[in-house]
């Protein structure tokens, strides 16, 4: 007899979703359309804060709402000058879910926690997994560095069974995941969901540049670096002029200001203009398995289906 298995988890009633699955982060990238685009998909579409200012996030925030009624997030980069304020919108704005990246934000979880919140920060280690969930964290994105971006030391399959023996709330795997093999890996792991975000760049429903899109499409699977190793803030991006140039300076010794000012701007620079020469193409190691453009309903639901063939098929 057939073994019948279903891909719901604890994240699933946590984040009152269909599919184990939430979309990345990702500054730039991640706006209304993406975000709705994925929650109406079933799975946790997510709009990045980044660096943008209270207002522009809170029209962000309506886009969705006007988009969807299901249910999404905002992910609040802490070490952007306005995160103060973004903190008290999504409480004003009736956000459901909030992720963290780029920071502690033990100090804006009480009120979060108060206003109804469900809180995940993204981490990168055991240590950092253990002090949120103690701080009343309600899930954590575990991050592997094989992931698109900024990123810690470890890799995903190393990270994710650590993080899920040392905390007992719910572990959502991100880095290296693009199919539905790989989401089958990290439940087996001992994660209760996946954090997705290059293959979602490549969605219908993304609105970076279609250089950008086909860059990532066409990109072979070892097309990645790493960046900024030097400064204390790795970033995983597609190679170009740009990364050549910058790891050349790294390697002089340039100063941190002299870098920053070779990437100011840059991943804009890719993902409105188009520019994948000299913008910063960020893209996570999984880039190489991409290899078309497909709507977020497309995406989630092949991957979901892929995972359940490969569990059932016993290929785990």
């Amino acid at each position: 007899m057939e073994r019948k298995i279903a891909l719901y988890t604890e994240v699933c009633d946590l984040l009152h979703i269909k599919y184990p699955i939430i979309q990345g982060g990702m500054a730039w990238v991640a706006e209304h359309n993406l975000a709705a685009g994925v929650s109406e998909a079933g799975g946790l579409g997510i709009i990045a804060a980044g660096n943008a200012t209270a207002d522009i996030v809170r029209n962000e925030i309506r886009q969705v709402k006007e988009k969807t009624s299901n249910p999404f997030g905002v992910n609040i980069m802490l070490l952007s000058p306005h995160a103060e304020e973004i903190a008290r919108l999504v409480i004003e704005e009736k956000v459901p879910v909030v992720t963290t990246g780029a920071g502690n934000p033990e100090k804006f979880l009480k009120d979060w926690k108060a206003a109804g919140i469900t809180v995940i920060p993204v981490v990168a280690s055991v240590a950092l997994a253990k002090r949120m969930e103690r701080s009343g964290a309600d899930a954590l994105v575990a991050e592997g560095c094989e992931a698109g971006g900024h990123i810690g030391e470890l890799t995903t399959m190393a990270l994710i069974p650590q993080i899920a023996d040392a905390v007992s709330i719910p572990v959502i795997a991100a880095g290296g995941i693009g199919d539905g093999r790989g989401l089958a890996a990290i439940l087996m792991l001992g994660a209760k969901g996946a954090q997705i975000g290059t293959r979602f760049v490549v969605s219908h429903e993304s609105i970076v540049h279609d250089n950008y899109k086909k860059r990532i499409i066409s990109s072979k699977d070892i097309d990645t670096t790493v960046t900024g190793r030097s400064t204390g803030h790795p970033v995983r991006s597609l190679r170009n002029n740009m990364t050549r140039n910058y790891l050349k300076l790294e390697e002089d010794g340039k100063s941190f200001e002299e870098l920053e000012l070779l990437t100011l701007g840059s991943l804009r620079k890719s993902v409105m203009e188009g520019d994948i020469t000299d913008g910063s193409v960020m893209a996570g190691q999984i880039a190489g398995l991409i290899a078309k453009e497909q709507s977020c309903k497309e995406i989630i639901e092949e991957m979901v289906s892929e995972a359940i063939t490969v569990m059932q098929k016993g290929w785990i």
